[in-house]
């Protein structure tokens, strides 16, 4: 554009920032959406629930017009928790009988129906349980690393900690173990047990895993200091089934000049099966659903075609990316830009980018637009599980909320509909929609 008009356009960027946040605020639709999707129950991958949702995310995005609404045909697993997860201490001279709160670890194999009795082993990492050698044989190992809340970037001090319940159940296959309990992962201090994927290993035997609560952990970890030679009775009924058909969700506003260049925004629809999935991800779906939505409400066309993806099994396998990935590049569809929100639903902080250093300046020169929406920063980063599997895409981006209270959250009954903010949903709506705009508008 000549550089008489630069005053003009950016004036105009100004006003419909503006106004994409005043609506996404003023009329709380994907909140409201949100609601809808709760009452609907956890979405884990495989179940019938999840099937319900992807029936209910097809019917939305039709009655909202988009011009294309696709099923993409996907194979996920299936694995089930079933009815029966519970632990006990059933031999001690102080605490015999004390329950404790446990949840399976997802992908977990069951105990037999009468449970695994064992001593329990106490470990804080892989290298201690390594050194006790025989000592960790026949035992139930509690791994016990408490979250790294020294750290200001929760989500680096998940990462910090999360080994733990991705490898624990390997780890202590390897040591002799028979079964394992992890200390939930989580920010806040509670007895509410925390979930989440394991890896098994082939060629190492598979033992039963289960999250224990933090409250509980550190009872046990005192009650073993009294009664070292104390027990533990673990059951657990959960079953991998066959794998099952399931769908990623696609919904596509074309472009009106450049209709086959993409701009992905996107979330994943599965949850774990506890809570409703509210943070993680149904609000980072919908907020990305909004973003096509807000563009009809103020009647915005988009110069390329915004395609709003709703991945499955997120959680437990990425197939759902895989197989959007695969499919896009047999097509040789051209991805100008892909922006996942998998992080909560909080106040805006940033995007973060991976991109070469051109495209992460030309989104740091937009910055004055995105902080109508509260967005203070543009970096380099990762951007998010599923839309980092598309290749040549010119930017992936990460939508980052503040990330303070997330884990208080994840993978737990408490990530229900009650955690979400509406206007904190709202303004990473919002800032989504700022972004895609400036991306249809101006390209990269």
């Amino acid at each position: 554009m000549a550089q008489s008009n630069q005053p003009d356009r950016h004036e105009h960027y100004l006003q419909t920032a503006a106004a994409l946040v005043e609506k996404s605020l003023r009329e709380q639709k994907g909140y409201r959406w949100l609601g809808e999707l709760c009452e609907l129950g956890p979405r884990l991958s495989g179940s019938q629930n999840s099937y319900r949702a992807i029936l209910w995310a097809k019917a939305k995005m039709e009655a909202l017009g988009l011009d294309r609404v696709i099923l993409q045909p996907v194979m996920v697993p299936n694995w089930v928790r079933g009815k029966v997860e519970e632990a006990r201490v059933i031999e001690s001279t102080r605490v015999k009988g004390r329950k404790l709160a446990v949840a399976a670890l997802g992908g977990s194999i069951a105990t037999p129906k009468e449970g695994i009795t064992a001593e329990v082993v106490e470990v804080k990492d892989f290298a201690e349980l390594a050194a006790l050698g025989e000592k960790g044989r026949g035992k139930i190992v509690l791994f016990n690393r408490p979250f790294a809340q020294h750290l200001t970037n929760t989500f680096a001090g998940y990462g910090k900690t999360v080994d733990q319940r991705v490898h624990g159940a390997v780890e202590a296959a390897l040591a002799g173990g028979v079964a394992a309990l992890v200390r939930s992962v989580t920010t806040r201090y509670d007895n509410v047990p925390h979930t989440g994927s394991l890896n098994y290993r082939e060629g190492v035997a598979q033992i039963p895993a289960a999250a224990i609560g933090q409250i509980d952990a550190d009872f046990l970890s005192a009650a073993l200091k009294q009664d070292p030679r104390l027990k533990v009775r673990l059951k657990l009924s959960c079953q991998t089934l066959p794998d099952i058909q399931s769908y990623n969700v696609i919904g596509d506003l074309l472009g009106s000049q450049f209709p086959d260049e993409y701009i992905v925004v996107a979330g994943h629809y599965d949850s774990w099966d506890k809570g409703c999935g509210a943070h993680d991800d149904g609000a980072g779906c919908l907020q990305a659903l909004e973003v096509p939505d807000l563009f009809k409400r103020l009647e915005l066309r988009p110069k390329r075609t915004i395609r709003c993806v709703f991945y499955i099994n997120e959680e437990n396998g990425i197939r759902g990316a895989l197989k959007y990935a695969q499919e896009a590049d047999s097509l040789g569809l051209k991805h100008l830009a892909a922006i996942e929100s998998d992080r909560g639903a909080f106040t805006p902080r940033g995007f973060s980018v991976e991109g070469d250093s051109a495209v992460i300046e030309t989104l740091r020169g937009w910055l004055p637009y995105l902080e109508k929406a509260d967005i203070d920063w543009v970096r380099p980063g990762g951007s998010g599980v599923d839309v980092s599997q598309i290749k040549n895409a010119k930017a992936l981006i990460g939508y980052v909320p503040d990330s303070q209270r997330y884990f208080d959250f994840h993978h737990s009954d408490k990530d229900v509909y009650e955690a979400v903010n509406p206007r904190e949903m709202q303004m990473g709506a919002a800032a989504m929609a700022i972004l895609v705009y400036l991306l249809s508008e101006e390209g990269i």
